[in-house]
């Protein structure tokens, strides 16, 4: 029997709609794009390229061929500008909101540019998108919202106190969305990402994610490091889950899915340690010496939870989101990508 999901990719090839996706460049936005693009869905992209590459809007154009590329509409802008947001939303049925500033330890750096992006730029995409009356708009909430509270599996309704600046910008986001549902009547859903893993996750800069970083450390034969004592642990969810929730979340025609903020994960944790040994399990299989590799152990990082589980039973009622990878097939995906394009 077809999944929720797989009836909503038939049902999309046969309506085409007008989409946009802001940070389209970035990791979470190009995988977006390419699924909507191979959707035969019309796509208006919004990047500055703070965060995002060209290279992965190439990629897309690669894997897409040329008449889905041609649906393609890229706008090259900042959301942190009113006038580019009103712009973008033109004409525009759903919004898949996911451009940020991320990383926690990048908005302990710098506080003020990560607010400008993630409040200041949130709140003018929402006023654009209200005003262009688009059917939908989806964001990328995040779980750094559930901060201090120590319960384990994380459930939506029960938060703590944010550890960081950049929790405190994901949280408000989930405010502002919740009084223009209820002020303008106007239609949001916020999808509190667990660690998103997967093709096309950069793995250079300072504050690249974990994953990507020890893919690109074993496979070059360079040093790599554990934050801690390699215990804590994650809920690692591969890109194609994240992507099923988004649009989902888009065309839910449930009004009882409005206006929530769900959790998108696998609903399954990973330590650090675990993590390492099933990277370098992979990778040693096409590059042999990474076998004889070990981390090193850095001290805790400010700001990090020490675990991270996610309750994914309310996605899971209410928008029928049904993950379709686990960790150790997600690592199989993304091995495979990663092997080809930094070996």
């Amino acid at each position: 029997m077809a999944t929720k999901y797989e009836k909503l990719q038939d049902e999309l090839k046969k309506s085409p709609a007008r989409w946009l996706v802001t940070g389209v460049a970035g990791f979470i936005g190009s995988n977006l794009l390419e699924t909507l693009l191979k959707l035969n869905q019309q796509v208006v992209g919004l990047d500055n390229f703070s965060t995002g590459f060209q290279h992965n809007l190439d990629q897309v154009r690669e894997l897409v061929g040329k008449d889905q590329w041609q649906r393609f509409s890229f706008v090259e802008a900042d959301i942190r500008k009113l006038a580019d947001c009103r712009s973008a939303c033109a004409g525009i049925d759903y919004v898949l909101h996911q451009a940020a500033l991320g990383s926690v330890p990048r908005s302990i750096d710098d506080p003020i540019l990560t607010n400008e992006n993630n409040l200041s730029g949130f709140l003018n995409m929402l006023v654009a998108a209200r005003d262009a009356e688009v059917k939908r708009f989806v964001y990328a909430a995040s779980s750094s919202t559930y901060g201090d509270h120590p319960g384990l599996p994380k459930e939506e309704d029960k938060i703590g106190r944010p550890l960081s600046p950049y929790a405190v910008t994901k949280y408000v986001n989930e405010l502002y969305a919740d009084v223009f549902a209820r002020t303008y009547g106007f239609k949001c859903i916020g999808l509190r990402y667990f660690n998103i893993f997967g093709r096309r996750q950069d793995p250079n800069g300072a504050y690249a994610a974990v994953m990507p970083k020890w893919f690109a450390a074993l496979i070059r034969g360079e040093e790599l490091f554990i934050n801690g004592d390699g215990e804590t642990s994650r809920d690692f969810c591969y890109i194609d889950n994240c992507v099923q929730a988004n649009l989902l979340a888009a065309v839910s025609f449930d009004e009882a899915a409005l206006n929530q903020v769900y959790n998108v994960a696998f609903g399954e944790r990973t330590s650090l340690n675990e993590l390492f040994l099933l990277i370098r399990e992979r990778v040693a299989e096409v590059v042999k010496e990474a076998a004889k590799q070990e981390p090193e152990y850095h001290d805790f990082r400010p700001g990090d939870v020490r675990h991270s589980l996610a309750d994914i039973s309310k996605a899971k009622n209410l928008l029928g989101y049904e993950p379709q990878f686990s960790v150790r097939a997600g690592l199989d995906q993304a091995a495979a990508w990663y092997i080809e394009h930094l070996r």
